[in-house]
């Protein structure tokens, strides 16, 4: 499990993260398929399940297999029936070949034994015209997530994004505690 995640329940993580209103900047829209790498017990995917919709699916997989029961009994509680969820490394994650709109990394990229890696299945699973999207952590001083120097700042994230293949688009500060980049 995430060390920094344990700490935080999802009503006091709302505080300073809203997870609907980075999903919308990504652009996810209805039908699309998103998979969420790193997707602890559902902070953003559930979110991403209701905005996708019963045309769109979401793919989950954490290496936790607590976060991912979790997960499903969320989903099942809201009767989402558009997740599919996995426990299992990262870096062994393939879902798909070309299937996804988006990729998402959701404050995890950081964590990863092998983040290349990761990256790299990544640029297999997005589909032509597809997305990938890192949230992570600033590499400053604050209260709360895991220690500054576990974190990427975003010239780090920035050279593991392009040396996977990826074009940046965009890096931008999303709340007080985190920068999300998007790459094509």
């Amino acid at each position: 499990m995430h060390a920094h995640r344990k700490y935080h329940d999802e009503a006091e993580r709302r505080l300073w993260q809203n997870p609907e209103a980075i999903l919308s900047d990504t652009g996810l829209k209805p039908g699309m398929t998103f998979i969420d790498i790193g997707c602890g017990d559902g902070f953003f995917a559930i979110p991403a399940a209701r905005a996708v919709g019963t045309g769109g699916h979401v793919h989950c997989i954490d290496a936790d297999e607590i976060s991912i029961t979790e997960l499903g009994q969320k989903a099942a509680k809201e009767g989402l029936k558009n997740i599919q969820a996995q426990a299992g490394a990262a870096e062994n994650a393939l879902v798909c070949d070309g299937c996804a709109d988006i990729v998402f990394f959701g404050i995890c990229l950081h964590d990863f034994d092998d983040p290349a890696k990761v990256l790299h299945n990544a640029r297999h699973m997005l589909k032509k015209g597809g997305i990938l999207v890192d949230v992570d952590w600033k590499k400053e001083p604050m209260q709360m997530g895991p220690p500054l120097e576990k974190r990427f700042d975003e010239a780090k994230a920035r050279k593991l994004i392009t040396e996977a293949g990826f074009t940046i688009d965009s890096i931008k500060s999303v709340g007080q505690y985190h920068y999300m980049v998007i790459a094509k």
